[in-house]
């Protein structure tokens, strides 16, 4: 059997537009393991350590920041997130394919950190269709859910450089988009680098 290095799949998209969706369905299909971060941030209700993130302290994140440990990392809200580099590498040497749920800040440090990532960015149809959908969720502000406008606009400008563009008009629809996105990333000569030497048997 041909072995084969995972893929880093990296799907960013602005607050509303159906990320979570799409990364539950991929996930169902697929065998795919989900990136954890460390955050600095409490834990939520039902959120449990190891599993959702890792929660550390900040003075432990800046020891990590300083030891070089992490993919990406930023701040948000606060708070410092980030993604731990070694069991990321680990896993896709094991051949593991992992999707990371992020944000556009996050994506461009992981292009540097992991040379293999592909990325695809989820669109929604409209900035009304989203604000519409941010305000049917009936979880945030009038406040909260302008901030997130505003951020979409940045995000949705600086999409130019993703691989794939997905609009999330119709969920059937775009998932399919993404599921072949994701099938065409795990053909990547780059993933297999010792095939041909093993065609050959040289």
């Amino acid at each position: 059997m041909v072995k084969r290095q995972g893929v880093p799949l990296i799907l960013c998209a602005p607050s509303g537009a159906g990320k979570s969706t799409l990364v539950k369905k991929l996930c169902a299909e697929f065998d795919l393991s989900f990136s954890i971060s460390c955050t600095t941030r409490l834990p939520r209700e039902g959120e449990i350590d190891g599993v959702h993130y890792h929660f550390i302290t900040t003075e432990n994140f800046k020891e990590k920041i300083q030891a070089n440990e992490f993919a990406e990392w930023a701040i948000v809200h606060g708070n410092y997130y980030g993604t731990p580099i070694k069991p990321v590498i680990e896993a896709l040497n094991k051949g593991q394919d992992i999707i990371f749920d992020i944000d556009v800040q996050g994506a461009a440090q992981l292009s540097l950190s992991l040379p293999t990532a592909r990325f695809a960015f989820v669109f929604p149809p409209s900035l009304e269709i989203l604000k519409y959908r941010l305000e049917l969720r009936g979880t945030d502000s009038t406040e909260v859910i302008e901030k997130r406008m505003k951020n979409a606009i940045g995000e949705i400008e600086n999409s130019h450089w993703f691989d794939a563009w997905i609009v999330n008009d119709e969920l059937e629809k775009a998932y399919n988009e993404l599921r072949a996105f994701y099938l065409s990333c795990k053909l990547s000569p780059k993933l297999c680098p010792q095939l041909i030497k093993d065609v050959l048997g040289k």
